[in-house]
């Protein structure tokens, strides 16, 4: 009962309407309008008193009361119920958008095994666990709620969240998601978050956002709505006027033709042209583990002229590791020790790199410094055993002896970030770091390209690495040696060449070029601001869903233009048949709401559009 609830006024009308015409009783249509209208008419006439807004719904009520007025009772319950049919079709279409996000809520569990102090486990509701809680989860049991590993390996199957079919390997310390599947071998988790605070929470409440922000097509299409009903109306009077006394009809006559003008002049098409289909975009992204914060990004990304790439993190696997390192002073051990004491504390992504290659040197002493100061953009220094170190770019050093120059530049030209180490004013040492390309990252680039969409990476580090890197992947434009509070001017210079331009980043350092870009697309492994500033967020860490994202907003745009063209086309066909004579009420009440049910059902072509993994 619940699920055919909403639809109540609809099956009623059609069914008063059925009794209707079978008894030929006037009042059974006009209950069958009254059933099937109640709802639309006090939809049209609150809009139009708060918004001082007209909208079709009123234009359709004035038919149909218009057509009883004149007799025509059985064409004006035939009008309410297809026009209550078509607004069932659209609700379902809305509904089907948000069926898949919906689930994704029945994913995560309600319980959960809590480990207590004595090793025992208890059984908990998920609501009740709290940051910090230990949990237990077997092998064929879904992740209940975002966590780390504490202890265990297994393989997790993230296809829900990510869109990843296949399972990922996942060891101690890696971040889990609640609603995934632990596939392998049972695992301890650390909870890291608050039920209300998951990844599939935040989805949910993403789309949602997403779908109650229209795009400008149907922003400027509601627009019409207003201007197009207030010239109906008009124009409806004038064909009753002009028809009893240019053409001597009578006013029944006049007064019909004027109904079926209002009745298929009504642009119920045209509106639902639109917002189904981008719904049903939204939806589609969602499942393919990308989230579209408004349809107004999916408009932007159908013109992109230019997509600029972050380096690290984004482009790159985000994990370096250190292959080259050169010790100049001889106490190898000490200058490692300082390394790791000023990179403790440094927010820079290759500094974790650095620390884990040297600690297995070092051991597990604690270090601590002195003094430290983080330069954004060039490194950090301070005290270590009363020597004063810089550890960073090379324009960070007091001095750098040739020969340590052309090592590090040697290093560069094969593709590796470089790191110097100062003692003292003087260059102990300098590092060597490599971070992989990611497998997806060339084949989007040579696709890219080869759609005429501009590629160019900008990052901090050196022209040597940077050039490295984009020769390898093809990428036509590289901006290098750029400082994070730089990268948002490089932005704004670059819509003077593209104006429609996509930035994909993943760090702090690249909110504010995301914010400067006509779209910001920020990876789902992202920081908590680049992702809360991003318009796009790749669930699914892929870069490649770049192409699928752009593939889908190009259906999007065939879809509405389709529908668009199609709307008014029937529009016009319908009026003009009616200005000549040959439009009856019944069949404009049918070509007319016919056309709408078309444009909805074309607009659910959305919703199966694959991705090109798939």
């Amino acid at each position: 009962m619940k699920k055919i609830a909403p639809y109540i006024e609809t099956i009623g009308s059609g069914l008063l309407m059925i009794a209707g015409l079978i008894t030929n009783n006037p009042w059974i249509f006009i209950a069958s309008i009254v059933f099937g209208g109640y709802s639309q008419t006090k939809e049209g006439i609150l809009d139009t008193i708060e918004n001082r807004h007209l909208n079709v719904e009123l234009l359709m009520i004035l038919s149909a009361v218009g057509s009883c007025l004149i007799g025509y009772y059985s064409e004006g319950a035939i009008l309410i119920f297809i026009f209550s049919l078509s607004k069932m079709l659209e609700t379902m279409t809305t509904d089907q958008s948000k069926k898949q996000i919906r689930s994704l809520m029945t994913l995560q569990p309600t319980n959960a095994s809590r480990l207590l102090a004595n090793g025992q486990t208890e059984k908990v509701d998920v609501s009740d666990l709290v940051i910090g809680d230990l949990i237990v989860v077997a092998v064929g049991e879904t992740i209940p709620i975002d966590a780390t590993i504490k202890e265990g390996t297994s393989s997790i199957e993230e296809a829900a969240i990510t869109g990843e079919s296949l399972p990922v390997q996942k060891t101690v310390d890696d971040v889990v998601f609640g609603g995934t599947l632990n596939v392998s071998h049972p695992v301890t988790l650390t909870v890291t978050h608050e039920l209300g605070d998951t990844v599939i929470q935040k989805i949910v409440r993403m789309v949602e956002e997403a779908q109650k922000f229209p795009s400008k097509t149907a922003r400027f299409i509601d627009k019409l709505e207003d201007i197009y009903a207030r010239v109906v109306l008009i124009v409806v009077a004038l064909v009753i006027i002009a028809g009893m006394i240019a053409f001597g009809q009578t006013f029944e006559e006049a007064f019909y033709r004027g109904m079926i003008l209002l009745v298929v002049a009504s642009p119920c098409a045209l509106i639902a042209s639109v917002t189904p289909a981008t719904l049903a975009a939204i939806s589609n992204g969602a499942r393919h583990g990308v989230l579209v914060k408004g349809g107004i990004h999916f408009e932007n990304m159908m013109d992109t002229e230019a997509v600029v790439f972050d380096k690290t993190g984004t482009l790159t696997n985000g994990i370096p590791t250190l292959k080259e390192s050169y010790y100049i002073s001889g106490d190898d051990l000490e200058t490692k020790k300082a390394i790791i004491a000023l990179e403790t504390y440094s927010s820079h992504p290759l500094a974790n790199a650095i620390i884990a290659s040297l600690q297995k040197d070092v051991g597990e002493e604690v270090l601590k410094a002195e003094e430290l100061e983080e330069i954004a953009g060039h490194g950090i220094q301070g005290k270590y055993n009363s020597s004063f170190y810089k550890v960073g770019k090379k324009d960070m050093m007091t001095q750098v002896d040739e020969r340590t120059v052309a090592l590090g530049e040697s290093w560069a030209k094969e593709g590796m970030s470089i790191v110097y180490v100062e003692r003292d004013g003087k260059t102990v040492a300098v590092l060597g770091l490599v971070d992989e390309v990611r497998e997806d990252s060339k084949a989007l680039i040579s696709w890219l390209n080869n759609h005429n969409i501009e590629t160019i990476m900008i990052t901090g580090d050196t022209r040597f690495t940077a050039e490295k890197i984009g020769e390898s992947l093809g990428i036509k434009q590289i901006i290098a040696e750029t400082l994070p509070q730089e990268k948002a001017e490089k932005i704004q210079k670059l819509r003077e060449t593209y104006p429609n331009i996509v930035m994909v980043g993943d760090g702090i350092n690249d909110a504010p070029a995301l914010a400067n870009a006509t779209i910001g697309i920020a990876l789902g492994s992202g920081t908590d601001v680049a992702i809360e500033t991003a318009d796009m967020i790749l669930v699914n860490n892929r870069v490649s869903s770049i192409r699928y994202i752009y593939e889908l907003s190009q259906k999007l745009r065939k879809i509405i233009i389709q529908n668009v063209i199609f709307s008014v086309a029937v529009i016009l066909l319908l009026v003009v048949s009616n200005l000549f004579g040959y439009m009856t009420l019944p069949i404009g009440v049918v070509g007319h709401e016919g056309s709408t049910i078309l444009v909805i059902i074309n607009s659910l072509r959305m919703l199966r559009l694959k991705g090109h993994e798939d």
